[in-house]
């Protein structure tokens, strides 16, 4: 992550660049300097999250109270001494970073390879330095934050960017983070979550002035240097031969320096002494071998350009412009220095320079000088002061607008009458600029959201230079709905929804999954005949003839699947009576009658229509487990009445545990198979997510917190018992109270399950394959390649396509079809 060899440069052979601060004391000294304003620090929550995760298990799915207990105390920590907190998520993967994500992911697998072979050779857990973290945690990590009063937002592009950006453009304390790009950009005080004593308040404070000082470099140099020494976008091995020509030529090797140490005190050096003789006067692929890698290194290097900022480093026409994913990176003259430099402009950003000027009402916001810094930043607005009203006036219309009101968070968006669409679309405040926009619409970065061809929407370049940007091609084209889909993913309250419906391309980390376990199949295939309904139904608009719909590109981590290509899986249609409902209907409908035709989607994505009745007889917060139950048990053959006792028992024992119960629960060994349903589950849990908030949230997404329904040791406990047949009142604690709870929920998930043909017996009395377990009777059921399925349901996990099994690469397909996957 990062700059490839920065972080331990800095702590080796620069550690002056490493400042002891004293949160607490940065803050009081920034409200000295900005009265009125609440010193606010930006937190790289995925960078954080390994260090957020304190409880000493970690293999059994999670100990997931005590992880809320323990951001509870960092928030509080925080807000005490009055630091706001912002945090970041990222939302989704940029194309020029997918082979680094793929890279990670496979190492991942052989790390996850060595836990399971150490937990089958000790039975127990391993050390911390074989750390995973549990699956869902970054899901779940938002939803956690939102829960504890937090602003969580969730980035339309790598979150390090919109991090920088945010931190630059507010004003903000500092960015609370552990990635290297951060002393790159140029922006806020950039400090170390690793350094961080919570007690104290005490962190490293990283300086890239003094790195820049430690290197003979100017700010501006930064971005030039991460890119030749390799960084997540230029390869590391695309410059190794420069870099170490570079160092032949370096007269001050330092002998007590490491071999990297000296690569980039030597590529620093030829940057000062060579490159900087001929800036503005020669084009870098004349100063550096960059020969077929010319766009991807100016765009490496055009990365780290925060809107508003220039760079030196490129000298081309005038009229030249390079395109970024979502920016437009375009070359002028400077003024000052009258040399050609280049400018980063969000292209719906529309601004060159860091005044912040909203792009609809063209008002800038005031700035003033830092007196650190000596540079200009926007006069910082109290965050805290964003309003959420229920009705907004148009300065135009002056007239009032009614609101959309999320039902999770009670979040209500004033709606406004969008002059190109006709019709009325969700509002948002921005808490700096205090002023309506459409909602999904970030001032800051606004980045489109929707991709659909649209004629009605212009980009312009702000130097009046034709842009060379590619009209992008959105899975939906209805504005309306996408706008309020990208309002839910910014906010952090949905998930994969937005990514779906505008690019058609989903990734999900690694699990911890036994490769060599036969019986039990990977999340990736258990959960996809859910996802591909759900696909028919963001996707369909509201038709039931998913054949239309455009296939979906999975980038899903399994046992044997390589990452070379993403799965292409096609949606799903569902059994609905009443066919398929529109997403306006779901999403924007308040009528009476909507709630329950959400809900009736929700099952439906889960092929559980028939268990209506039952699963809403079941109370809170075991309705939304019951279901996942169900789904899970019909799904795989594998599964035993053990394994149901356990699962129910543990979430019912969870309720009268307190976290320092939780915490001393001690398990006599660890059993990889209980490792294994443990993640399952949680990622069933992330799976609810996603259902729920596609169907207009039918049910309370606290329900499925795992904090509320599962713990991993309290589960892993209740198997071990199961498996060695105690009986039901051992599993329950001798709690009385509660064995009615658990026969009743056991009843709802047979009976659900014998609905399906699926009959849950003992591991002792060995287990069925029923013929006729994965058909239903009627001419729609699709046959698969062990001759049975169920009705609408896709294939059984034994025969999805690639990698539920290893197989000869010549048998792998990657495209699954409505009747099963093919080439």
């Amino acid at each position: 992550m990062g700059v490839r060899g920065l972080q331990g440069f800095v702590g080796s052979t620069c550690p002056h660049i490493c400042t002891v601060v004293n949160f607490k004391e940065l803050a009081e000294n920034h409200r000295s300097k900005h009265p009125g304003c609440t010193p606010t620090i930006v937190v790289d929550a995925m960078c954080c999250l390994r260090y957020w995760y304190t409880p000493e298990s970690w293999i059994c799915g999670g100990q997931w109270r005590e992880y809320f207990s323990a951001l509870r105390e960092f928030v509080t920590t925080f807000t005490t001494v009055g630091i706001k907190l912002i945090f970041f998520f990222d939302g989704m993967v940029e194309q020029h970073k997918r082979d680094e994500w793929v890279k990670r992911r496979l190492k991942n697998n052989r790390e996850i390879s060595r836990i399971f072979h150490y937990i089958k050779s000790h039975k127990e857990q391993p050390g911390r330095n074989m750390f995973f973290i549990p699956s869902g945690l970054a899901i779940f990590t938002r939803f956690a934050l939102k829960t504890l009063g937090q602003e969580t937002l969730c980035s339309l592009r790598e979150a390090d960017y919109e991090v920088a950006s945010y931190g630059l453009q507010n004003n903000c304390l500092g960015i609370l983070g552990e990635d290297t790009d951060y002393l790159i950009y140029d922006t806020s005080p950039y400090f170390s979550i690793s350094e961080l004593c919570l007690e104290s308040l005490n962190t490293i404070m990283l300086c890239r002035e003094k790195l820049c000082e430690s290197l003979n470099l100017k700010l501006a140099d930064l971005p030039l240097l991460a890119c030749l020494l390799g960084n997540d976008i230029i390869p590391e091995g695309m410059f190794e031969s420069f870099r170490y020509k570079c160092l032949s030529s370096y007269t001050s090797a330092k002998e007590n320096f490491d071999k990297k140490g000296n690569i980039i005190l030597a590529v620093a050096d030829h940057i000062s002494k060579v490159l900087h003789l001929h800036q503005g006067e020669k084009k870098l692929e004349e100063m550096l071998p960059l020969g077929p890698n010319k766009a991807l290194f100016y765009k490496g290097v055009a990365s780290y350009l925060l809107p508003g900022q220039k760079s030196p480093w490129f000298f081309q026409k005038p009229k030249d412009v390079i395109t970024l994913d979502k920016q437009v990176v375009s070359m002028c003259t400077d003024p000052e220095s009258k040399q050609e430099v280049l400018m980063c402009t969000d292209p719906e950003y529309k601004q060159e320079v860091s005044m912040c000027t909203h792009p609809e009402s063209k008002q800038g916001v005031p700035m003033c000088t830092d007196p650190e810094s000596k540079q200009e930043v926007p006069v910082c607005t109290d965050p805290e002061s964003k309003q959420e009203v229920p009705m907004c006036t148009d300065p135009e219309s002056k007239k009032g607008t009614p609101v959309y009101t999320h039902p999770e968070y009670k979040h209500e968006v004033p709606m406004c009458a969008d002059p190109e669409l006709k019709q009325e679309v969700p509002m948002c405040t921005h808490p700096e600029i205090k002023q309506k926009l459409p909602i999904g619409t970030d001032p800051e970065f606004k980045l489109e959201s929707t991709m659909c061809t649209n004629p009605g929407v212009k980009q312009e370049d702000p130097m009046n230079v034709e842009p060379e940007i590619k009209q992008q091609v959105t899975m939906v084209s209805d504005p309306e709905i996408l706008k309020v889909a990208q309002a839910q993913h910014v906010q952090g309250e949905s998930y994969l929804v937005y990514n779906i419906m505008s690019s058609g391309e989903i990734e999900c980390s690694n699990t911890l999954e036994d490769a060599l376990d036969q019986a039990l199949p990977s999340q990736a295939f258990v959960y996809r005949p859910v996802r591909q309904r759900v696909y028919a139904l963001l996707l369909g608009d509201g038709r039931d003839d998913s054949s239309s719909c455009p296939t979906v590109k999975e980038w899903f981590v399994y046992s044997g699947n390589p990452l070379k290509h993403p799965d292409l899986v096609r949606p799903l249609p569902m059994n609905l009576a009443g066919g398929t409902p529109s997403l306006k209907l779901l999403w924007l409908n308040q009528e009476p009658e909507i709630p329950a035709r959400r809900l009736d989607t929700l099952l439906a994505c889960f092929d559980l229509s028939s268990s209506r009745e039952e699963l809403q007889a079941v109370e809170n917060p075991f309705k939304a487990l019951c279901c996942l139950l169900i789904y899970l048990f019909v799904q795989v053959d594998t599964l035993c009445l053990e394994d149901l006792h356990a699962f129910i028992a543990q979430a019912l024992c969870l309720q009268g545990k307190s976290t320092m119960q939780l915490v001393d629960l001690q398990l006599d060994y660890v059993d990889p198979r209980a490792v294994q349903l443990g993640s399952l589950l949680v990622r069933g849990l992330t799976t609810l997510v996603l259902v729920n908030s596609a169907c207009g949230f039918p049910w309370r997404m606290s329900d499925f917190m795992p904090w509320n329904v599962f713990d991993g040791k309290l589960f892993h406990q209740k198997y071990l018992l199961s498996e060695k047949g105690y009986a039901v009142e051992v599993l329950l604690e001798q709690n009385r109270s509660q064995l009615t709870r658990f026969h009743n929920l056991k009843s709802v998930v047979c009976k659900a399950c014998m609905k399906e043909n699926r009959r849950i017996v003992s591991r002792q009395h060995g287990r069925s394959h029923h013929s006729g377990r994965w058909g239903r009777e009627g001419s729609g059921s699709h046959r698969t390649s062990s001759g049975h399925s169920r009705s609408g349901q896709g294939q059984h996990w034994r025969d999805q396509g690639p990698g539920s099994r290893p197989r000869e690469p010549d048998q792998w397909r990657r495209c699954s079809s409505s009747s099963g996957w093919s080439n």
